[in-house]
């Protein structure tokens, strides 16, 4: 089932999410919702707290060419274990601040580790693509936006349309 994606500014992204204890059926079908919506969107994360709820719990799928096979991704309380020194530059979104885009600086290799669907603990060093995604998509489990990254007149400009925007949806959905 798909969810709404909550929109910046909006407080519950701010938020600090909270560990997942137990894997529940409630909690498999969310990450399943998840995906299906993020496919849907169309982008390549989604947090819980994008949805609305505050488990450390995210999905991801990274593959962008037509003739690779889908790796979605379900991560539950996932964890950066280690990072490069080196950086890398990509120009990102979000789908909380839709039609925005900055380029934010990040290492180029993570480490990371989560318990899957099943369970079972994972980890996996990831690059390029992969390793933006998944930071991007713990700093929404720790309250941080990728425009919290900017200085602060870019990051207020894009707040102050993200305002309009909505104010402007509001208005269409009346």
């Amino acid at each position: 089932m798909k969810r709404p994606i909550i929109l910046h500014p909006d407080p519950r992204l701010k938020k600090l999410s909270d560990p997942v204890e137990d894997l529940s059926d409630e909690l498999r079908t969310l990450a399943d919702d998840m995906l299906e919506t993020m496919y849907d969107a169309p982008g390549i994360g989604l947090a819980a707290p994008q949805v609305g709820l505050l488990h450390r719990l995210i999905v991801l799928d990274c593959v962008k060419v037509d003739d690779e096979k889908p790796r979605p991704t379900i991560m539950f309380n996932p964890e950066i274990i280690a990072a490069s020194d080196q950086q890398n530059v990509y120009e990102e979104g979000c789908l909380s601040i839709p039609e925005q885009f900055a380029d934010v600086s990040r290492p180029a290799e993570v480490q990371v580790r989560w318990i899957d669907r099943d369970g079972n603990e994972q980890e996996q060093g990831m690059g390029g693509l992969w390793a933006t995604c998944v930071q991007h998509e713990i700093d929404h489990l720790d309250g941080k936006l990728f425009i919290d990254y900017l200085k602060p007149l870019k990051r207020q400009m894009i707040t102050r349309k993200m305002v309009k925007f909505k104010r402007e949806r509001a208005r269409e959905k009346a």
